[in-house]
Order: structure tokens, then C-alpha cells, then sequence
């Protein structure tokens, strides 16, 4: 008697999973045409983006030279430049026993 066996290869769509999240339109509309200019859909891009983000366990942000502070960012930089140099800011502290005890001598 005989045995015959097939090998039989299932193939599968791989299961996705939809992630929603608010963004504001301008933000959407400009992530859109950004991603269609590199020739890929943004779903894409945010795909390798949460897979970079699971690898590393990091998220990096561009600070690109053309890109300018906010006038507000601008003022804030300025106002804690000015608070340091008077001496209003927090002392630093390196572990978060001495920060409390420090918050506590405070009032605070």
C-alpha cells in the first residue's frame, strides 16, 4: 500500500488593526501631500514610524534649520534665561528625595 501526501500552502492576508487618533486637518493635509511626494501612502509612514518606535523605544523630533521658534517659544526661552540669571529658578536636584525635600522647605 501506498502513501500519498500533499503539502498544501495556505496564504493569508495578515489581520490589521485600525488606529485612530485626532489630528488637527492642516496637520493631516500636509502629512498627505509630504507622504505622496515621497510616493507612498501616509499609512505607510506611520507604519514605519510605529515600528521604529517599538525598536527603539525613542521618538526623535527634526529641529530643521529653516524652522523657526514661535514668538512665544521666543519670550518663555527669554524669561527663564533672565529668572536663572536672577537666580528664581529650582536648584537641580539627583534623586528625587532631596527634590522633595526641597518642595517641602518650600511650603510647597
Amino acid at each position: 500500500m501506498t502513501r500519498q501526501y500533499a503539502i498544501v500552502y495556505t496564504l493569508a492576508n495578515m489581520n490589521y488593526a485600525v488606529v485612530t487618533t485626532k489630528i488637527d486637518p492642516q496637520t493631516k493635509r500636509e502629512a498627505m501631500e509630504t507622504a505622496q511626494e515621497l510616493g507612498m501612502p501616509l499609512s505607510v509612514i506611520i507604519k514605519a514610524f510605529l515600528k521604529q518606535f517599538i525598536k527603539t523605544k525613542t521618538v526623535e523630533f527634526s529641529a530643521r534649520k529653516d524652522e523657526e521658534p514661535s514668538e512665544y517659544l521666543i519670550k518663555a526661552i527669554k524669561q527663564a534665561e533672565k529668572d536663572l540669571k536672577e537666580g528664581k529658578a529650582s536648584p537641580t536636584f539627583n534623586n528625587a528625595k532631596d527634590a522633595i525635600a526641597f518642595l517641602q522647605k518650600q511650603g510647597i
